[in-house]
């Protein structure tokens, strides 16, 4: 293997696996890719532990124009991502977020879909009485409001889409290997390269933070503090006896949510603030779901009063502790460094646009297709937080 790379990918999942696509097939890149992944069989990255889904219900327009890109990749995903004649599926199913909105939530919820809609996104509102039409299993009795997706959103693959993006880009000549980064070895304000823990050197021109949870701790290898934390976050698995049909991806008002998954449903809901501080264990909260979340849905679906939880799982939030979104491109001290990071749940939805920008940024030294500026360090730096009501 070469020891020298012009790009260096650590971080192979969603985010690192789709900027070595983007990167890699642009016509008038000839450089060289590495990536660098610690667990090539991804069974702990936040990508397959993730409850796998895109909207486009933001109230930030870089979010939405993200998560819209995202879908109109998906639609075309097994064409795109072909590798001689083998069509990958990541069995996208567009049926949809469902966000129900108390009276206290109502105007916010009114604002951003006047938003979300001069962006094109195709989203309704529905009154009480719509969605006891639409959803008869609902309870509607405490609500004011509900935003539906009519086309653009739902649940995927999100294994199957990582996988696609990582053989695409081996098809066309990035390298992968299995190793993780001990030391980023640093000329000044420039990183030169890596080592890494097999004793291997390899020298860089540009290094890309896609590290997911374990970014912050390479962020602090050149003096950069990278506001992100490792949250823990519980998928639960749940069937129920009676049929609950035409289900999309619902969205309570407390934040818990779920949509149907094989047989049954997943569901989840965050932590309360006292119970959810850095975490890397992957033990799975069972008392959340008996505690708090069960309550909720048997109280939004009375028939989840006789669900039954089958099985469940945990995985875990590259948690941006500044203002939950993510953080994007280069920062000042650092002059060839390329950070992707602090997703909070919104990684894979956002990986292919954010591949593909990241990829104009370290080719081009600007983005061509969307401007994500706003979503740089710059905003950290300033303490100019960008505020996503619909953070979810």
């Amino acid at each position: 293997m070469n020891s020298r790379f012009d790009v260096v990918i650590v971080g192979g999942a969603a985010t690192g696996s789709s900027l070595a696509y983007f990167l890699s097939a642009s016509a008038s890149f000839n450089g060289s890719i590495l990536v660098i992944e610690k667990d090539a069989s991804y069974q702990k990255c936040a990508t397959a532990l993730s409850a796998a889904s895109i909207r486009h219900q933001f109230s930030t327009p870089e979010n939405i124009q993200l998560s819209q890109f995202g879908t109109e990749f998906l639609r075309h995903f097994g064409d795109t991502l072909a590798v001689d004649g083998d069509r990958p599926d990541v069995g996208f199913q567009e049926k949809g977020y469902l966000f129900l909105s108390t009276p206290g939530g109502e105007a916010v919820m009114r604002e951003n879909n006047a938003l979300q809609r001069s962006l094109g996104a195709n989203i309704v509102l529905k009154t009480p009485a719509q969605l006891q039409t639409a959803w008869p299993w609902l309870n509607v009795d405490d609500l004011a409001l509900g935003s539906y997706g009519v086309t653009g959103e739902g649940w995927l693959d999100a294994y199957g889409m990582m996988r696609a993006f990582r053989r695409k880009a081996i098809a066309q000549g990035v390298t992968y290997i299995e190793d993780e980064v001990v030391a980023i070895n640093k000329n000044d304000r420039t990183v030169t390269g890596v080592t890494l823990r097999s004793g291997r050197d390899i020298t860089c021109g540009t290094l890309v933070n896609a590290a997911g949870t374990g970014a912050a701790a390479l962020s602090a290898q050149v003096g950069v503090v990278l506001p992100q934390e490792s949250r823990k976050r519980c998928v639960f698995y749940f069937t129920c006896p009676e049929k609950i049909a035409d289900c999309p991806m619902v969205i309570d008002p407390t934040g818990a949510y779920f949509h149907p998954e094989g047989e049954g449903f997943i569901g989840g809901i965050q932590p309360p603030p006292e119970q959810d501080p850095e975490c890397f264990d992957y033990d799975v909260q069972h008392e959340l779901f008996d505690e708090l979340l069960w309550p909720i849905l048997a109280a939004r679906v009375p028939a989840f009063e006789a669900l039954r939880c089958e099985h469940a799982w945990a995985g875990h939030y590259d948690y941006n502790t500044f203002d939950q979104n993510v953080i994007l491109g280069y920062h000042p001290a650092v002059e060839n460094m390329v950070y992707a990071n602090g997703f909070s749940g919104h990684g894979m939805q956002q990986s292919p646009a954010v591949g593909r920008g990241l990829a104009e940024l370290i080719e081009f030294g600007t983005y061509r297709s969307l401007d994500l500026s706003r979503m740089s360090w710059e905003r950290v730096l300033n303490n100019q937080p960008i505020v996503e009501q619909n953070v979810w």
